[in-house]
């Protein structure tokens, strides 16, 4: 294989390589926000567990120690 060659293949591998960065902080961008709507919504999933709680104690049907 001739030196130039070596060179076009290497170039071409650092191409794909700078394409493949961007994909993957593309990734972890998009990544980060899904982890944070999910955690906005387990927050507010918890807020309505309470919500619901609270309406079966004044309902009286649950017990109001528990």
């Amino acid at each position: 294989m001739s030196d130039s060659l070596v060179l076009e293949m290497l170039r071409a591998i650092r191409g794909d390589l700078s394409g493949i960065k961007a994909d993957i902080i593309e990734l972890k961008e998009r990544v980060g926000l899904v982890e944070g709507q999910t955690a906005s919504i387990s927050r507010r999933l918890d807020r309505v567990g309470g919500d619901v709680e609270q309406i079966k104690r004044r309902l009286e049907l649950v017990d109001a120690s528990t």
